[in-house]
């Protein structure tokens, strides 16, 4: 399986998110544990210090196991130099993606200073994930929004909506041709209808690992575990976890 939603420790920031320190050979560790082939994997420390600086630890880590980790760098899209720091990711460091997180780092997905930044990162064969299900910042309407102005830039919901939107999610994933959606603390009940009503192809599985107290990322290996217990066929298990993120992972370059 692939996991589309993990995070790295946090080396320079103390947050309430927390987590314990690990390395990437401890990771990889977890995922073999869980059955996890590939990883993509978020900077914990970008989401309160969006800096060159924890783009290029982000970069050093997945490094490590350039077969198994795919890092996502960040950015402050009102910060000078923005777009020039995602040319930075795509291309010197090796990254493959752009996380953001308008709750926690502060800014609309309506902002115009979104769009050159989605533009670099088009250009680079890249895709975006967001933060959603929690409004006022992060709800799936305001990230289809940017979706549908860049259309050939495949946008990723990274919650599915959690508790709250996870139906606003679901019908805006089946009408903007380029939104995808990832079940990551998305209820069950509301995994399995995502599951039967979204399109087949558009439906990724994240753990959000990484943000454990516990090296082994229990947690995360529970939230694998869970899924034999939604009811759903092995065909939406095989594309949600396999086929799925695989297109979108091998297409984006």
């Amino acid at each position: 399986m692939i996991d589309f939603h993990t995070h790295t420790p946090s080396w320079r920031t103390s947050s309430w998110l927390g987590g314990v320190s690990f390395g990437a050979d401890e990771f990889v560790g977890f995922m073999d544990v869980a059955g996890i082939e590939r990883a993509v994997v978020l900077s914990h420390d970008g989401l309160f210090d969006p800096s060159p600086s924890t783009n290029d630890d982000l970069a050093a880590f997945v490094a490590e196991f350039p077969d198994r980790l795919l890092g996502f760098g960040t950015v402050h899209p009102r910060l000078e130099g923005a777009p020039e720091e995602v040319a930075r990711m795509m291309g010197p460091l090796g990254l493959r993606g752009l996380k953001l997180h308008p709750w926690l780092q502060g800014f609309s997905m309506h902002e115009a200073s979104l769009d050159p930044i989605c533009e670099v990162l088009a250009a680079e064969g890249g895709m975006l994930l967001s933060h959603d299900g929690t409004p006022p910042y992060s709800t799936a309407g305001q990230i289809a929004a940017l979706a549908r102005r860049h259309p050939t830039l495949p946008v990723v919901l990274g919650h599915g909506g959690l508790h709250d939107t996870w139906r606003e999610a679901l019908t805006l994933v089946s009408e903007t041709e380029n939104l995808y959606l990832c079940i990551c603390g998305t209820p069950p009940y509301a995994a399995r209808e995502i599951l039967a009503k979204a399109p087949p192809h558009k439906v990724l599985f994240g753990t959000d690992a990484g943000l454990s107290d516990r090296v082994s990322q229990d947690y995360a290996v529970a939230r694998v575990r869970e899924i034999e217990g939604w009811g759903i066929t092995p065909e939406q298990k095989q594309a949600m976890l396999v086929d799925n993120p695989r297109a979108l992972l091998d297409g984006a370059r």
